[in-house]
Formats: C-alpha cells, structure tokens, sequence
C-alpha cells in the first residue's frame, strides 16, 4: 500500500505542468490542498518549483497550512486546511485550455499578511493587471478578487506573482482558491440598451463564501470581469450572488463598497436630442449594513439622488431618471454618496446594492 501511495503521488506530480482542459470553477488543486512532500520543503517555504501538483512555482513560495503561527499573528485560510504565501518576486502559474478570441475572469482570495502596500500582479500574456491589496473590504482579512482577460491562443498560462520587495522576504500576500469562468459578453436588446444590466454575467463566485467578488478598478484591467460595465473609481465594486446575500432581481447585482470611491459605469450609444429613462433599483444585501444610503445616478449631464433606508436584512425601492441625450455617447454612472460598514462586525466595508438596471428610449418627457 505504502508503494502504491508513492506511485499515486509521483502521477499527479509529474502532470505539474501540462495544459489542463478548462472547466468553469476552481482551476486544477486552485485550493491548493494538494500539497508538497516533506522532502520538498524546508520549514515552510517549498524548496522545489514542481512540489504543488498542478502549479509551477518561482521565488520564495511558502506551503501555509491553517492556523500557522507568524509571531503574534495566526493565518487563517479562508477555506480548507492549506494556502500558498508569495514571498519577494514569487510567483505562482499553471497553463489551461482555452479558446482563442474567447473571455475569461480568473477568481482568486488573497489576504495581507506583514506589508501593508501589498499587492499583486495577475496576468495571462499580453495581459497584466497591479490590483492594490492594502484595503481590507471583509473582517476576516481575506477578499475575494477578480480580473479578466481575452484569450490570444488556444492555452493561457495564468500567473499570480508579488511584485513586493520587503526586508522580510516572507512578508507577502496569502493566495487561495484560484478559480476560472468563461465570460460571454452580452450585447444590446430592444429591451435594454445597456448590456448587461442585470449584472447576471461576471466571474465565479466560490461555493459557500459570503464575502462576495471584488471587481477592480478600470485602471488595472483591460477587459472587465463585469461585461459591458466599468470601474471607474479607485476602490473595487463588489459582485454579490443570490446564493449567500439578498439579491432583488436574478442572480446576481453589485454592491457599491467604498462611497464615491467605488463606481461603475458604461457608455452607451444615444441619439442627440432624444429622450431616454434610465431605470434601476436600490437595495440591501442583508448583510447587517443598515443605515441611510443614498445611490447617485448620473446620465450624461443629469442626475438623481435616491435615498434609502436600510436595516441590513434585505429589501429594495425602484427609481428612474428621464433625461434627454445630447451627444452620441452618453455614460451611465452609479456610485454611493457615503461610506458604510456592517453593524455585526464594524470593520467589513458594506453598501447599497444596485440591480435591474434598464435604459430605454421614450417618446416624451
């Protein structure tokens, strides 16, 4: 038994590297609970690029398991029993089958640890994005982060890496649950001139998680993980599931976490002169963010405040703007006037949600 334990072991080891078949959900060992034979690790640190079946490793990677003690601090994984820590320039990849000219949005959880400008660079070339990880949006120190990208052949090699140089080669960011979903890009309706407005295409969300995807700022990625929207602000937008938060229409909505610091936005065709009802609906998650809230609309030129009342257990109001275009282009806005946090932990950023969200052209104001 013991010689048929090696075998099996020598199998998944030697198939690290190769282009796996893609599948939407966790990437191959993405929770990474396939872990390195003792021979291969020196205390932590993984002392062999090949150790982590399925994943090729490069720099100072450490095999962390749940509840290992860092000096005064104790490092929680999200899910599971084992992470990977990035260390100085470490870098984490694998290569999976995809299809060429097709979108993708890659999920991972990420947490901080001893740095405090921690970041990380995710790529699939020619694609690369720096998301900033110094905010902590969730109590428990772990956010679920998004990015996407166009495939340009028929593999992509995904690499998670830490561009950090820190006095502590080990003090660097902690990565779970690595996961993959194609992304079909919806397109105008006659029902909707927006695309995507019930935000039901996005990335995955991981099974029994409640803490939601960030969706980075427009600045770090070129092809949105939230299709035919942007992020035009300097904090993430958080994409939420009907699965573990209060959701008004669909499946899934978007919860605007950091004040004016978290928009989103889309440009849309418009003819001069023309009027048009942008319609949508504001809401809670019930996620225990209670409070006044206030959601501003903007269309163009015009905008709307709508104010609501939340108790953090669910609930929503619809509203409208009826506005007339006057250029070709017009750039749909929402954002929240205030910063909030839930009451049950205080220190989890929270927000109103917005969801539905329609623009249709009308024959009068």
């Amino acid at each position: 038994m013991k010689e048929m334990g090696v075998v099996v072991f020598l199998l998944l080891h030697s198939i690290f590297y190769t282009a796996f078949c893609f599948k939407d959900g966790l990437l191959p060992n993405g929770d990474f609970e396939l872990g390195p034979r003792h021979t291969d690790m020196k205390g932590t640190q993984v002392m062999n690029k090949t150790a982590i079946p399925s994943w090729e490793l490069s720099g100072f990677v450490e095999y962390i398991p749940s509840g290992h003690k860092q000096g005064d601090m104790i490092l929680v994984v999200p899910k599971g029993a084992f992470a990977v820590r990035l260390g100085n320039e470490a870098s984490i990849k694998q290569k999976i089958n995809v299809k060429k000219g097709s979108y993708y949005s890659i999920t991972f959880s990420a947490a901080r640890t001893c740095a405090q400008d921690e970041q990380l660079n995710v790529s699939v070339a020619p694609h690369h994005g720096v998301m900033p990880i110094q905010t902590v949006y969730s109590s428990s120190g772990w956010d679920l982060y998004s990015w996407a990208f166009k495939a340009q052949s028929d593999y992509a090699e995904i690499v998670i890496h830490n561009p950090g140089v820190e006095e502590d080669p080990a003090c660097g960011p902690l990565i779970d649950g690595v996961a993959m979903r194609a992304l079909f890009p919806p397109r105008p309706t006659n029902k909707n001139i927006l695309k995507n407005g019930g935000f039901e295409e996005g990335p995955w969300v991981l099974p029994n998680t409640s803490s939601g995807v960030l969706i980075p700022p427009n600045a770090v990625d070129d092809h949105s993980p939230l299709p035919g929207w942007m992020v035009e602000s300097l904090k993430a937008v958080k994409y939420i599931d009907s699965d573990h938060f209060s959701v008004p229409q669909g499946r899934r909505a978007v919860e605007l976490v950091a004040g004016k610091e978290s928009a989103v936005a889309q440009v849309v065709r418009t003819t001069p002169g023309k009027i048009y009802v942008l319609s949508f609906v504001v809401g809670d998650a019930s996620n225990a963010c209670a409070g006044s809230m206030i959601v501003e609309a903007f269309a163009g030129k015009d905008t709307l405040k709508v104010p609501y009342e939340s108790r953090g257990k669910g609930g929503f109001k619809r509203a409208s703007l009826k506005f007339v275009a006057v250029s070709e282009r017009t750039r749909i806005m929402f954002y929240s006037t205030f910063y909030a946090m839930r009451n049950d932990d205080f220190s989890s950023l929270c927000g109103p949600v917005i969801d539905d969200v329609k623009l249709l052209s009308a024959r009068r104001m």
